[in-house]
Parts: C-alpha cells; structure tokens; sequence
C-alpha cells in the first residue's frame, strides 16, 4: 500500500466519520426519545405529575388570588394549542407563579428570545430577576418539551444539569402566531406551579 493511497484511505475515513456525525447529530435534534427519557429521574417524576399538579395549582390560584390577577390567569390559560412552528424571534414574557407561598402572583412583562439553529430552538429569558434558558424537544401532539434552567439576580446562564435545584422542565403551548404559553410544574422555590406567558 502506498503513502498516497492510505492518505487517501484516511481521508475518506475522517470523511465518513464527519458525516456519520453531523446525522446524528440532526437526527437528535428532532428526536423524541431524549424527552423526558434524558432528563434527571426527579424532572422525570415532576412532569409524570404535571397534569394533577397543573389542576392543583389553577384551583388554588382561582381561590385566593385578587380578582385582577385571576383574570389576567384566565387570559393566560385561553386559547386551543396548535403545533408549534414560526416561534423564533422576540417576545415579551412574563411570569405567573400558582400555589405555594401565595395562591397567585403575576409579575410584570420582560424580554424573553427564542433562537433557531440546527441545534433546534433555545428559550432565553433575557431581563427580569429570574431567568430561565433552554432547549425545545419534539413531543407527540400540540406542545414542545423543555429542559432549561434558572438564573437568579446578576448570575450568569444556568443550563440544565449544572445544579439540580435550578433545573425547569414542562411543556410549550402556541395560542396563535403571536401567543405562547410555558407551563413548568413543581418549580423548586416559592410555587407549585409556573407559566411563562409570551407574547408578540
């Protein structure tokens, strides 16, 4: 075997091993089985509960919260999903906190982005006090999965597995092409349940 032929023989290699990869890679980005497979067995039971914790909290927040912020919930929670698509670009979002410490808390409107890539779709909360930042799976039916994490104050962005208790997990709903809706189920601090509205 001649030095020109294995060089050629390596390079072809190397070119196969590239391409080998970079379809792996595609194929996970769209790939349903890393959702909620993937995620940490504690996230994986947070979200097996989603549905009963979901109906607890709104309950909870329609019993005791002002009757300003239960309508401003009720506006929230409107609307029939449809498969997500066309997402990407600004928002404003903003955040309802359900059960736990009070029974509703509705926090002013801040800047949130979603970007596009071959990696998939990325949500970044980009001002507020609390700033979630994450991936969007491929689920069956009208939702988008996520796993994210939260940054508090002048931290900088967590991402999902650095630290357990920062760790967001839920489902993305779209309302209409300029209406969003993130619910987060069993957060680790101050509520049992956690929407992030987004509109544009």
């Amino acid at each position: 075997m001649t030095p020109s032929f294995r060089f050629r023989l390596r390079l072809a290699a190397i070119r196969v091993a590239i391409g080998t990869a970079a379809f792996c890679v595609a194929i996970g980005a769209d790939a349903t089985g890393t959702f909620p497979t993937g995620l940490e067995p504690a996230d994986q039971r947070r979200l097996e509960r989603y549905e009963s914790a979901r109906e607890a909290a709104i309950a909870e927040a329609r019993r005791g919260g002002t009757r300003a912020d239960v309508a401003q919930l009720e506006q929230a929670l409107s609307g029939t999903p449809v498969r997500p698509q066309g997402i990407a670009g600004g928002w404003r979002c903003r955040t309802l906190k359900l059960g736990g410490i009070r029974p509703l808390t509705v926090y002013g409107w801040f800047r949130c982005r979603i970007s596009e890539d071959s990696g998939g779709l990325y949500l970044r909360k980009l001002s507020g006090s609390q700033r979630t930042a994450g991936t969007f799976y491929d689920v069956p039916g009208m939702r988008l999965g996520y796993a994210g994490a939260t940054a508090w104050g002048g931290e900088t962005r967590r991402r999902y597995g650095d630290d357990p208790a920062r760790n967001d997990v839920g489902y993305l709903y779209q309302l209409g092409p300029d209406r969003l809706r993130l619910e987060l189920p069993l957060p680790a601090h101050e509520s049992r349940f956690d929407i992030l509205e987004l509109v544009r």
